[in-house]
This record gives structure tokens, C-alpha cells and sequence, in this order.
């Protein structure tokens, strides 16, 4: 059982920057898949950036170019580099994680989950 803490979230203004971090119980160097994932009142959780088990990283069209995905094995940590935050990056922002290898990164496939970290820009 993996356990996932989120931390770094808070309140800054548009154009702002925050990084997120999601510290893990275990070890994150491999056969794992992690992810982090977005939900904003009254809207489904998102996809906001992925990792897979080979290290492949992917981030949704709405972030490519501001937020930047990256692991550090040696301090089982996710992060999420957040820059040129926007309003509509307002959300609650969860880590996830699964074991092994998945073929589609969506939130149904990952097991672990954090608590969340609010974010929100005005």
C-alpha cells in the first residue's frame, strides 16, 4: 500500500508560480506509474501530467509549456513545477500512483491516491 502526501499548494496571483510536492511511502524507481490530476468545483478530475514506468512523461495540452512533471527516486518524491498560473489553474490537486505497467493513464487505473493540495489563482 502506497501512501502519497501532497504538499506545496496555496493561494498566489495569476502569473505566479508554485511547485507541488508528493512525497511516497515507497520507493519510486520503478514498476510504477505516477500521476498528478486536477479537480475544480463542480468538474470532473483531469489529467493534469503523467509519468509511466519506463520514465515517459506527459503533460495536458492546457499545461504543456507552463507545468513541468519530474521524479526524484532518491527522495520518492513527485513534483509539479507550476509557472505562468492562470484562474482556471484554480483546483484541487491530487498525486496518484499505480504499480506495475499501465497502458492508459487515466484516474480509474491508478490506485493510490493523496489527500489533494488546493491551489488557487486569482
Amino acid at each position: 500500500h502506497v501512501q502519497l502526501v501532497e504538499s506545496g499548494g496555496g493561494s498566489v496571483q495569476a502569473g505566479g508560480s508554485l511547485t507541488l510536492s508528493c512525497s511516497a511511502s515507497e520507493s519510486t524507481y520503478r514498476s510504477i506509474c505516477m500521476a498528478w490530476f486536477r479537480q475544480a468545483p463542480g468538474s470532473q478530475r483531469e489529467t493534469v501530467a503523467t509519468v509511466d514506468s519506463n520514465g515517459v512523461t506527459k503533460v495536458a495540452g492546457s499545461v504543456k509549456g507552463r507545468f513541468t512533471l519530474s521524479k526524484d527516486n532518491a527522495k520518492n518524491t513527485l513534483y509539479l513545477q507550476m509557472n505562468s498560473l492562470k484562474p482556471e489553474d484554480t483546483a484541487i490537486y491530487y498525486c496518484a500512483a499505480v504499480r506495475g505497467t499501465i497502458s492508459v493513464l487515466v484516474p480509474g487505473a491508478f490506485r493510490y491516491w493523496g489527500p489533494g493540495t488546493q491551489v488557487t489563482v486569482s
